[in-house]
């Protein structure tokens, strides 16, 4: 194995707490395979790049030749982390998680390295505990304690409620940490309070405690707010080029040297010589980021799809030209047709209400026109491009 401090300097790059002071060099010191654990929650179909920043993280444990222990929360998905929320979250089924994990898995397979990878679920261990397990699990931590966290805290002076059950969710990812002997532990800063409690249940069970690790959380496509599949602004590393693309070019610039460090894995110093740039206005923002799209691209799929999807961009924003690839729709030509109908049905939008919303904001065009009737003549629509936004697309044909 490398030097340990050689390895430290690798790991580290984007890490932004590691707790307590110096243990995680003192492991890294002890030159063997350290047990990494990262525990994911199915409580969403995708995976982000926000989720990216956690899994490059643990990939580079993986490089200096430790094993990530990626624990699937099947069973802590059902009780729901309350993590930086300010309301009680709705609690999943456990078909919802199992069918959440069947699509996840596969993608974060491709994030890491399969043979330094240990993948358990934790209903292994949680959903054998029994009523005396629980409570002698709670009596291990007071209600003052759980209320050192932030966002408890800030629900209890709103007085907003907060369930037992979420006052029980740390002390079973805690329990995580106990059954599976992990030396580290990583995790975005939101989970810093939660990571702690993992070690500190391992040494009250004789156990070594963890090393605590956290990442910064990568800021939505909005500019506002982390990144979240409930909200909308994120971007997935299953997407089309194009469209991860096309997501990248529409961030705010205030975003971009964060952007540059978490999801394109930019070094420091070229993370420095970007914000110089900007600020002196050597370095173009547009510019700048169309760079941080290419990087993007070619970390998920590759350096040419890289540059087609830029072309692509071009055609669409500078030369208002239609994709070249846009899915057929074929309709009878046979007088008017209801427009948010189509729209439904050809797969531009999700609903016939959303067509509706969308041809009110203007966002509906026939072949580069705007469109602002809810019914159109078929003759007028036939071979012709109908788009909604900016990057939706189908071509109508006649059957």
């Amino acid at each position: 194995m490398k030097p340990a401090q050689d390895q430290l300097e690798y790991i580290t790059r984007t890490v932004d707490v590691a707790l307590p002071e110096g243990a995680l060099l003192e492991l890294l010191e002890e030159d063997r395979p350290l047990r990494v654990k990262l525990g994911v929650d199915p409580t969403a179909p995708d995976v982000t790049l926000g989720w990216g920043v956690v899994f490059d993280l643990l990939r580079r444990f993986q490089d200096m030749g430790h094993t990530a222990v990626l624990i699937v929360g099947d069973f802590t998905a059902q009780v729901g982390d309350p993590s930086e929320k300010s309301e009680t979250r709705k609690r999943l089924s456990a078909e919802d998680v199992r069918s959440f994990a069947d699509h996840l898995l596969p993608v974060i397979k491709t994030q890491l390295l399969a043979d330094r990878l240990e993948i358990r679920y934790n209903s292994e261990w949680l959903a054998a505990m029994d009523m005396r397990d629980v409570l002698e699990l709670t009596s291990e931590f007071t209600v003052a304690r759980i209320m050192d966290r932030d966002d408890f805290t800030k629900r209890w002076d709103a007085h907003q409620p907060i369930s037992m059950i979420e006052f029980l969710y740390p002390l079973l990812q805690g329990m995580d940490s106990v059954a599976i002997r992990s030396d580290i532990e990583i995790g975005g800063t939101d989970q810093l309070w939660n990571l702690l409690v993992g070690r500190d249940l391992q040494e009250r069970r004789g156990q070594r405690g963890q090393s605590v690790v956290t990442v910064p959380l990568l800021v939505g496509t909005d500019g506002v707010k982390k990144m979240s599949q409930s909200l909308g602004n994120y971007i997935s590393v299953r997407d089309e080029p194009d469209d991860m693309f096309g997501k990248v070019m529409s961030i705010p610039d205030s975003i971009m040297a964060d952007w540059y460090r978490l999801a394109a894995g930019a070094s420091d110093d070229d993370v420095e010589e970007l914000e110089k740039g900007l600020s002196d206005g050597s370095v173009h923002p547009g510019e700048a980021k169309r760079e941080l799209g290419r990087r993007i691209v070619t970390r998920h799929h590759t350096a040419d799809a890289a540059v087609e999807a830029e072309a692509a961009f071009d055609r669409l924003f500078r030369s208002h030209e239609a994709p070249d690839d846009i899915e057929v729709y074929a309709i009878p030509v046979a007088g008017e047709i209801s427009l948010p109908v189509l729209l439904g049905d050809s797969g531009l939008v999700a609903s016939r209400s959303e067509g509706r919303r969308m041809i009110k904001q203007g966002a509906v065009k026939i072949d580069g026109e705007r469109v602002d009737a809810e019914f159109v003549d078929t003759a007028d629509v036939v071979d012709s491009v109908l788009q909604v936004g900016k990057r939706r697309f189908v071509r109508i044909v006649s059957e």
